[in-house]
């Protein structure tokens, strides 16, 4: 993703940017998520949303990428298109290294509280990754987690534009990205008016 300047995430997330690679407790990676205001927004009981963060780990690696839930397998269409995934059985959030060091902490903050409602959607039974017929940005678990963090984003004061940014993701094509912006009501980049040979 882009990185945009501008959108500054509530004063008491500071996560630790510095991290070397290795699994770590997921507050001790992201300080002050448990007590950002989209923690006390996600669903089910306070005290077992808390658990599962005070459980959860975030691995950093040195890998491509930007954030991700673990998977206890990588799915087929993942190593189909060349990529092996950090897999484990337990609750984890993997973060490239390099994205932690250097992406915005704006993009940051909106990716972990993206990701960890995905532990909760797991936590529910729910599965996140439908197989190849399912397009990513239509993933039931996907438009939640977007729509989730746009609502925040929205309430930081971003801009259509910077969500346009925001949630251009990188593997998937335009319609589908359209697609998305759709799902979580982000209006569409402004269209670029056609020139004819006649001049103005």
């Amino acid at each position: 993703m882009p990185v945009v300047s501008g959108l500054q995430p509530p004063r008491i997330f500071a996560p630790r940017r510095d991290l070397p690679p290795g699994r770590y407790p997921l507050l001790d990676v992201f300080h002050g998520l448990d007590r950002t205001l989209p923690f006390r927004k996600y669903p089910g009981d306070d005290r077992s949303v808390l658990e599962l963060a005070r459980s959860s780990h975030a691995e950093v690696t040195d890998g491509p990428g930007w954030m991700y839930v673990a998977p206890r397998r990588t799915p087929i269409e993942v190593r189909q298109a060349g990529f092996r995934m950090v897999e484990s059985p337990d609750d984890v959030i993997v973060v490239a290294r390099e994205h932690l060091r250097s992406g915005s902490i704006a993009y940051l903050y909106l990716d972990i509280i993206h990701e960890f409602l995905h532990l909760l959607q797991r936590r529910q039974g729910r599965e996140l990754w439908l197989g190849p017929k399912v397009p990513y940005v239509d993933r039931p678990t996907e438009v939640e987690a977007y729509a989730f963090s746009v609502v925040e984003a929205r309430r930081l004061g971003a801009s259509d534009g910077y969500l346009r940014k925001y949630l251009h993701v990188t593997w998937v094509r335009r319609s589908e990205y359209l697609r998305l912006l759709r799902h979580v009501g982000v209006a569409p980049p402004p269209t670029t008016p056609h020139r004819g040979n006649g001049g103005d």
